[in-house]
């Protein structure tokens, strides 16, 4: 079981970085200083709120396969929206021109990690403005950091919307190569005051099942064989005017 550790480092230069028993029990001592790493984002603007509640059920369970993880909070400041201005093909791989929030500090964490969890709050039907700008911001600069590394995305909602968040988080993920982490229901849970989360018994078991699904996907991914399928080249991108 070996580590892309070479392709890890290349990657950071171009910026400018099953259960329980059984998976853990893989890792022998040269190995445990190169576990897989799970990068979370937490895309609330509340630090401690129902979104922390959903990430840090999944970090636990990702901990008890051995995982190392980092829950990452974008904050209460602004986070650019991506105005496709090309500065990041120009620029020579340094992420996007915008360093005044935390995009380029996720994409150089995303270097060093071995998959991605979202968790956004649910805002009129869809995740919240921020983590979207972020997330196509991050995919659109430092998408090369992405490819062929697991995802999840998860919401959490009062009562309705989540269904159609997640889908439109996903979506990101499918365009990236990233193959998409399910689990025994949708990736939602819910609660409205701070907390509530924690109550919603369905939603954190829903949780820890994501957490196994992943942590079973990385040991499969670092026990050996190709690091990536083989990709056709892409034709000319299309468009359908004529």
């Amino acid at each position: 079981m070996v580590r892309r550790v070479f392709l890890k480092k290349a990657a950071m230069a171009a910026v400018g970085t099953a259960i329980a028993g059984p998976a853990s029990a893989m890792l022998s001592k040269a190995e445990a200083s190169a576990k897989p790493k799970v990068l979370l984002i937490n895309g609330s603007p509340r630090p401690d709120g129902n979104t922390f509640c959903a990430l840090q059920e999944i970090e636990t369970q990702l901990k008890r396969h051995g995982l190392e993880t980092e829950i990452v909070q974008i904050g209460m400041q602004p986070v650019r929206m991506c105005i496709n201005c090309g500065g990041c093909r120009r620029n020579g791989g340094k992420g996007c021109v915008f360093d005044d929030d935390p995009c380029n500090l996720i994409a150089r964490k995303m270097a060093e990690a071995d998959a991605l969890v979202v968790g956004a709050p649910v805002y009129y039907g869809q995740p919240n403005g921020g983590v979207l700008a972020l997330m196509q911001r991050l995919f659109f600069s430092s998408g090369r950091l992405v490819q062929n590394k697991p995802a999840a995305a998860v919401a959490v909602c009062r009562r309705g919307g989540a269904t159609a968040s997640l889908q439109t988080m996903n979506m990101m993920f499918e365009m990236m190569n990233m193959p998409v982490v399910t689990s025994q229901y949708w990736n939602i849970v819910y609660g409205m005051n701070k907390g509530e989360a924690k109550l919603d018994t369905e939603g954190m078991q829903t949780m820890r099942t994501l957490a196994n699904n992943l942590a079973w996907l990385l040991e499969k991914i670092h026990a050996g064989g190709p690091s990536a399928p083989e990709r056709e080249e892409r034709p000319a991108m299309m468009n359908f005017i004529r």
